[in-house]
């Protein structure tokens, strides 16, 4: 018979629990609502007659929007509670997808995307808030790669399902269906059980106006250097390898989400044992290669081996990341620690889409992945310095 302390030890550090089984499918269908609309969108924007610069100015605006409401998002899941935020966001991310079936220009567009970065915003940082929340602080490296693994699984299949549904009924429809995919995330995100917001002490009401949860600045920085690769490859990918008659990019974002999954599947047991360095440097090393193949792209080999490594690599380096961000906050600051991690996701996309808009513009579409990969480099010099500079001085000395 099993010893009582024992099973309840066992039962504390569970991670599939009904509730974070719930937040994982909630997430599996917001996400692939999102992802379906990840590739078409510029094709939309395209079909309405924008330029380059615009499909870069689109999908920033999407970021940017969902970065301003993040702070706030954090700061009302500590004092409203997880549960109106998750649900608040969700509704406007609905509203503002389905909408996109009925605009016939690009201006509402524009309109449209920054109501949708909203919803996004206030979504995906209660999401990832509750997750934490769900899963034993011992294992919390492995249980946001299994959180991780939703949003990855929709990602394996969005992208080449609106690609292929593109290819066989309208925008109008294309967007109902995404829209609906939300719905879903919506209703399953009714019956989880949140946790209590406990009232903030009268010093952390003094905070109630900071923007950023200082603990997590070093490893968000971090990632906002690697997400505007991102940027890069969800607004002009597709139409860079339609300029180079290279097939296969419903296969690029299949390949991308399953090595994805693959890495998360061990990179989280490494970030628990052996800290973020085991996963942070071979994880950007395999995204600066994917980077480099995709400015030289002579075929689809090797659009398809970009796409693994990039997957190795970024499904190795973002739970990495946001475990490191959260786990250094305090227990009342977890939701600003993800708002902050967030914000510099946002804004590693959003600047990486307007700015390679401007160089698609000016060069051609090869050079957003030299300019990608120049700031892959940027990423690992700085956590080199971080390193060098905590070995020099730390914590506590």
């Amino acid at each position: 018979m099993e010893h009582p302390q024992r099973a309840k030890a066992s039962n504390t550090d569970r991670i599939w629990t009904k509730d974070f089984i719930f937040i994982c499918i909630a997430n599996f269908f917001i996400f692939l609502g999102f992802q379906m609309t990840l590739p078409t969108i510029p094709l939309f924007v395209q079909d309405l007659g924008g330029s380059d610069q615009m499909i870069g100015i689109i999908t920033g605006v999407f970021t940017f929007s969902a970065l301003l409401v993040r702070p706030n998002a954090g700061h009302a899941l500590e004092s409203i509670g997880r549960k109106f935020v998750y649900l608040l966001g969700l509704a406007i991310f609905v509203i503002s997808v389905g909408s996109f079936a009925f605009i016939a220009s690009v201006i509402f567009l524009f309109i449209m995307r920054f109501v949708q970065g909203v919803g996004w915003g206030y979504s995906t940082t209660a999401t990832g808030t509750i997750a934490t929340d769900l899963i034993p602080s011992k294992r919390r490296g492995e249980g946001m790669g299994y959180f991780g693994l939703s949003g990855n699984l929709a990602l394996a299949f969005g992208p080449s399902l609106g690609l292929f549904l593109y290819g066989y009924i309208s925008f109008t429809w294309l967007f109902l269906i995404a829209a609906s995919l939300g719905l879903v995330a919506l209703l399953l995100a009714t019956q989880i059980n949140y946790k209590k917001v406990e009232k903030p002490s009268e010093k952390e009401s003094k905070k109630k106006f900071d923007i950023f949860e200082k603990s997590a600045i070093e490893p968000s920085l971090l990632l906002f250097f690697i997400t505007t690769t991102f940027g890069g490859i969800a607004s002009f990918l597709p139409l860079y390898t339609a300029q180079e008659n290279v097939a296969g990019i419903e296969w690029y974002f299949l390949l991308f989400a399953l090595f994805l999954m693959i890495s998360r599947a061990f990179a989280g047991r490494l970030y628990d044992r052996y800290g973020h360095i085991s996963v942070f440097l071979p994880g950007t090393f395999s995204i600066l290669i994917a980077m480099l193949l995709l400015v030289w792209l002579p075929n689809s080999l090797m659009l398809f081996v970009a796409a693994s490594l990039y997957g190795l690599g970024f499904g190795a380096v973002q739970p990495a990341l946001q475990a490191w961000a959260v786990d250094k906050a305090a227990m009342n600051r977890k939701g600003m620690a993800n708002a902050t991690f967030f914000s510099f996701f946002d804004l590693g996309v959003g600047t990486g889409a307007i700015a390679f808009g401007q160089i698609a513009f000016l060069l051609d579409y090869s050079y957003i992945y030299l300019a990608s990969a120049i700031s892959v480099v940027f990423s690992i010099s700085l956590y080199l310095y971080l390193l060098i500079y905590h070995k020099k001085h730390p914590v506590g000395s």
